[in-house]
């Protein structure tokens, strides 16, 4: 049913600034190098003629034989090197295969982007300026430590390439294609900043970003390139767990929350404890096993029902949030009655303020002029002849406002439930970096992947110090609990809430297998040593030795 103007907009760019679709997470990184390259600037250049192709790249590095010694003999094999080890191809292996960009091995890789297959829906701008906001000065080194690694070897003041810079073969061939770009600049439109709705989210993944670039030295370019990707799509979904469990609450009380202002939340990353006292964590429990009928299986798979069907009440508080914007404008702009915060935005907090008793006339008298557009535009003229779809709503009694929220919920909250869940599909299901898994009609359950537990264990090794980071061995109950306080993942225990209660005897029965194949997982990722039963002789151990004074910026 069609909805016309404004009444179709569903993004809130204070609460998130994507725009809930699946995203496909090389894009996301390949969107956000210009980001960390411009300062939150976009980029912008003259289109091309036509979209590059892999057959454009392989006749560059061919067609000069001092550069590529050797290369221009077998073009058909360079060709399909650079299809199966550079490129990020949309629908890979179909007769509509096309090129979205090279893959993000390096910074400047973004100038190469066919801009129609490369879309990122926001996911780039919310991770920019979601590292922006940590505090502490994490934000600032997390986002310098990435313009470093991923800008290795280029001059960002004169965007000339330094032939003395180590990287590796493939980043070597993708610099090469990019002396062939000479026109590419920063977007003259200013970026719209806001807050995190979660700040302590915000701060856990700057310093997971510089935990990770203390590796620089230690694993291969292409590996470390993956590690990040995944730990971005790990804490980005997390971040919209979180929001979405604490929009519906914030509306619910219609205010902000004082402990979570930046200078009140609880989160601090160095802690063992991260999340302090944080009244709005969420829990995940994953099963570690195989067998998709075990106990192990149905309690996490009653975990991931739990985050997922919260998502209908999010959409109703997007709106909520949305309209009230919309409203404070009016209020604001167009007929003075309410003035601009100090911050020169309306904020959530503020916006939720609407809601209360003394604004209530003045809110009915605008959503019920609004009330008649909308209803015209779904092809009624009153409410007596509006679709018969919306009939229960406007039988409820609600006021003007409500009911305004209520029809649109009616007209696009199935479609909105439907992308947000694609979106977290998108950022959880991704095999063996991914947390999250679903056969062909079953339901979804939270897992761990073996290349995300990996990283995850990466980041548990090290500690931080003044000179730097190190690494150290855990026992295995350290690592559970680090996963368990840091991340909100459960594995040994039912979680405090978030779809869970006390355990019976079949859940404890379950969660002691579950131990018992995480430590078969850790074997598997080579870091764990047992020489007994006893946890104090089995250790975690660091694939890589770093000492204080050579890790990265603490």
């Amino acid at each position: 049913m069609a909805i016309k103007g404004r009444d179709r907009e569903f993004r809130v760019k204070k609460l998130s600034y994507v725009d809930f679709k699946p995203v496909s997470m090389d894009r996301v990184l390949t969107m956000l190098f210009p980001r960390l390259r411009f300062d939150g600037y976009g980029t912008r250049r003259p289109p091309r003629k036509h979209d590059l192709t892999v057959g454009d790249f392989a006749r560059e590095y061919t067609k000069d034989p001092r550069l590529f010694a050797g290369f221009g003999e077998h073009l058909d094999i360079v060709e399909r090197w650079i299809e199966t080890d550079l490129m990020d191809l949309v629908n890979r292996g179909r007769p509509n295969q096309a090129l979205a960009a090279p893959r993000p091995l390096h910074g400047n890789t973004y100038k190469f982007r066919n801009a129609r297959h490369a879309r990122d829906y926001g996911a780039a701008e919310q991770l920019y300026w979601m590292l922006y906001a940590a505090r502490g000065g994490r934000g600032q080194a997390a986002r310098d430590a990435l313009r470093r690694f991923f800008f290795a070897g280029v001059d960002l003041h004169t965007d000339k390439y330094d032939t003395s810079a180590r990287v590796d073969v493939e980043t070597q061939a993708l610099l090469h294609f990019d002396r062939q770009v000479t026109v590419d600049m920063k977007d003259s439109q200013e970026p719209e900043r806001f807050p995190p709705l979660c700040v302590g989210q915000v701060d856990l993944l700057a310093d997971d970003v510089l935990r990770l670039l203390a590796y620089e030295r230690h694993v291969p370019r292409s590996v470390l390139v993956d590690y990040l990707t995944t730990l971005f799509a790990f804490h980005l979904g997390l971040y919209y767990l979180r929001i979405i469990k604490l929009l519906p609450m914030l509306v619910r009380r219609r205010s902000a929350d004082p402990t979570c202002a930046p200078g009140s939340c609880p989160v601090e990353p160095g802690a063992m404890h991260a999340h302090g006292g944080c009244p709005y964590r969420v829990f995940v429990l994953v099963d570690l096993g195989h067998a998709f009928d075990s106990r192990m299986a149905d309690l996490a798979r009653r975990s991931a029902d739990t985050h997922y069907r919260r998502v209908p009440l999010y959409v109703r508080s997007q709106y909520l949030v949305r309209k009230l914007d919309e409203f404070a404008e009016y209020l604001s702009r167009k007929v003075g009655r309410l003035a601009l915060p100090s911050t020169g935005y309306f904020g959530v907090g503020d916006l939720l303020q609407l809601l209360e008793p003394p604004h209530a006339a003045e809110r009915d008298g605008y959503f019920k002029a609004r009330l008649a557009g909308l209803i015209e535009d779904t092809g009624g003229h009153s409410r007596d002849e509006i679709d018969p779809e919306l009939t229960r709503v406007t039988g409820m009694g609600l006021s003007d406002f409500d009911l305004f929220i209520e029809m649109l919920m009616a007209l696009r909250g199935s479609y909105h439930r439907r992308y947000i869940t694609e979106f977290l599909d998108s950022l959880f299901k991704r095999r063996d970096a991914g947390m999250m898994h679903q056969s062909k009609g079953s339901a979804r359950r939270f897992v761990l992947g073996s290349r995300l537990l990996e990283v995850l264990l990466q980041i548990a090794v090290l500690q931080s110090s003044e000179s730097g980071f190190s690494t150290r061995p855990l026992r295995v109950d350290e690592l559970l609990t680090f996963l368990r306080e840091r991340y909100g993942i459960f594995v040994d225990r039912l979680p405090p809430g978030d779809g869970f209660g006390a355990p019976g005897i079949d859940d404890l029965a379950a969660l002691r297998g579950n131990v018992a194949h995480f430590k078969d997982r850790l074997r598997e990722v080579g870091f764990f040593r047992d020489l007994s039963d006893a946890y104090v002789a089995q250790t975690i151990t660091p694939r890589y030795t770093i000492s204080a004074s050579k890790g990265g910026a603490a």
